[in-house]
């Protein structure tokens, strides 16, 4: 059993947490103060619908009115509209079974029954989305309390479709917020943190930073840059679906900044591969002291190569369109520097087995990332 000082201490960590939340949300534009918003939005449809169905229609029906409002109060526009249109749906569905079964074959046990079989079926309909579970709720609302009968189903339409309205009137009164540069700003933190970390490798290659408990600190924060990649690439996905019949004007490149943001996080995520293989190998290097049996002018040189790729990095991450130029000529001079280091490694036959084979390993990490450098950035720049 939790102790009462643990318990204590974690209701304060809640509290702080959520008062970190709300400062956050009321400082700056982001998904902190779109919930909060969306959720000030939620209450004051669900209570204008409910307040309006409760003046105008019976009691049995009003409460589809703020459910139909929560409903049609996503996060995007674009979703609202089709989870709303996927609930309406649902609902004439549901709503028309009840009644076909009640007319024809009466209220008994077998014929709830087979509506339950049926509306399950029907549900299962793919257009019906994450709606198809409606069909068989409102059906039994229909079938059980209004006994199938036509007004009632008629004031059950009235009701979802005041939810509806309330719910999507306030999305378009308050719409939400468009996050195109922050998205790309995102993207561009995320390349900024993976080019400082090319670049601290290239000052341990070059020896003048031990960088021991840094790298292994590194190794085990993988996992959560992977995560910040994820987070992003979601984040992007979930604006895109926002400038989808989305009220505002948007800034005029964000038909195309959007895609180019998306496919740069695809790129990063490779990239992280091959820098998690770096990451490995040198951290191996040093653990073990190889990493002093290589000469100065290839720790030197493999700096060099790690100073030019993290400069594609940044090249590619920025929030602008890429250069094409600059960057095929970042990528063609680290190839051939690579080149250049592989045929004098190939060469130096004097070296220890060791020594060859962890060169070749860092020359081998060093070339999949400039090869997938290369290959992404075309992804990234613009269609002549």
């Amino acid at each position: 059993m939790p102790r009462p000082g643990e318990g204590r201490g974690r209701v304060r960590a809640a509290a702080a947490g959520r008062i970190a939340y709300l400062r956050q949300a009321a400082r700056d534009p982001g998904g902190e103060r779109d919930d909060l918003i969306l959720g000030a939005k939620s209450v004051i449809a669900a209570m204008a619908a409910w307040v309006i169905a409760r003046y105008l229609l019976p009691p049995t029906v009003s409460t589809f009115a703020p459910l139909t409002a929560l409903v049609a109060l996503q996060a995007t526009v674009y979703r609202s509209v089709r989870d709303c249109i996927q609930y309406l749906l649902a609902m004439a569905a549901g709503a028309a079974l009840a009644a076909s079964l009640a007319a024809t074959a009466g209220i008994h046990g077998w014929t709830f029954g087979l509506l339950t079989l049926i509306a399950l079926c029907l549900g299962r309909i793919e257009r019906l989305g994450q709606q198809g579970t409606q069909v068989a709720i409102v059906g039994f609302f229909a079938f059980s309390s209004g006994q199938g009968r036509i007004d009632y189903i008629g004031y059950l339409a009235a009701s979802v479709a005041v939810g509806a309205l309330c719910g999507l009137t306030a999305h378009l009164v308050l719409a939400p917020a468009r996050h195109v540069r922050h998205r790309q700003q995102g993207v561009a933190d995320l390349y900024t943190a993976m080019s400082r970390r090319l670049d601290d490798l290239a000052e341990i290659l070059e020896g003048n930073d031990p960088g021991t408990q840094r790298i292994r600190h590194w190794r085990r924060d993988w996992r959560k840059l992977a995560a910040e990649c994820e987070r992003i690439q979601t984040s992007i996905d979930t604006e895109i679906e926002n400038s989808r019949l989305h009220p505002r004007r948007t800034i005029d490149s964000a038909d195309t900044a959007l895609p180019r943001a998306r496919d740069a996080v695809t790129v990063a995520e490779r990239a992280m591969d091959h820098l998690r293989s770096l990451t490995r190998t040198v951290d191996h290097a040093l653990e073990s002291g190889e990493i002093e049996n290589l000469s100065a002018p290839f720790r030197t040189a493999s700096g060099t190569l790690l100073r030019k790729a993290a400069g594609a990095m940044q090249e590619i991450g920025q929030t602008s369109l890429t250069d094409c130029g600059h960057l095929d000529g970042l990528i063609g001079d680290a190839a051939a520097e690579l080149d250049r280091v592989e045929q004098q490694e190939r060469a130096a036959a004097e070296a220890a087995p060791s020594v060859h084979t962890l060169q070749g390993t860092v020359l081998t990490d060093i070339g999949r990332l400039l090869a997938e450098l290369r290959s992404g950035h075309k992804a990234l720049t613009p269609k002549s």
